[in-house]
């Protein structure tokens, strides 16, 4: 790990803020509120896979938002058999992003971890999330403070891992990326996307799934081995 690093730069869905166990209460909630019969379980085993292929494809510009927030529903209940109408989709969708940042779980250990960086480090967040929802999530979860910028993909016109986000993210912080590190779950987003802007990066693999040649933690807590 360099020791000149100055700024800690932050993924938020899947890194701080749990975004599986969010999303999960989010949907028995709004499943209750539209009388939606199906089994939360295997809803939801078919809908991470099909959201986390629709979030590529949205980084990747090939669907909008509005097509992204459709479809992701629309495809997982047809893979289940179970029939809802187009109108009941489109008020889940907005349910959806209604009630989810309402829940606040976050990963173990982010507080303490957030506490013990900003002492020694200026903290910022990099996402690919949508601005409202994301500062929603942020004031909810109560770690909005920590950080001195926020930089989303709605504020740059491109996402992660377009080198322009990070580009914007370091001139906002007025940080250079040889004293920058980027912390985040999704290779490809994060870690592939910052190291090509010069960044030092920490993959967070929550799932302990992955096996390459990154720095990589799989709780938050082993960040205290690196900064």
């Amino acid at each position: 790990m360099k020791h000149n690093i100055k700024h800690v730069f932050f993924d938020l869905d899947h890194t701080l803020w749990d975004f599986d166990k969010n999303s999960g209460l989010t949907f028995e909630k709004i499943f209750k509120l539209n009388n939606i019969k199906v089994r939360l379980e295997d809803f939801l085993s078919v809908y991470e896979p099909i959201n986390l292929n629709y979030w590529k494809l949205y980084r990747e510009e090939r669907v909008t938002k509005s097509a992204l927030r459709y479809g992701r529903l629309k495809e997982a209940f047809d893979a289940i058999n179970y029939k809802v109408e187009d109108n009941v989709i489109q008020q889940l969708s907005e349910g959806y992003i209604t009630h989810l940042s309402s829940f606040n779980y976050l990963f173990d250990y982010t507080s303490e971890i957030l506490d013990y960086l900003k002492k020694k480090y200026e903290l910022h967040i990099i996402t690919n999330g949508f601005e409202e929802a994301q500062e929603k999530k942020m004031q909810t979860s109560k770690i909005r403070d920590y950080f001195v910028t926020v930089t989303n993909s709605e504020m740059v016109g491109v996402k992660k891992p377009n080198p322009k986000i990070f580009n914007f993210a370091l001139n906002l912080a007025k940080a250079k990326p040889n004293e920058s590190i980027m912390i985040g779950d999704n290779i490809e987003a994060d870690i592939e996307g910052a190291l090509a802007t010069g960044m030092d990066t920490i993959h967070f693999d929550y799932k302990n799934m992955h096996q390459h040649s990154y720095k990589r933690i799989t709780n938050l807590k082993s960040l205290l081995d690196h900064l």
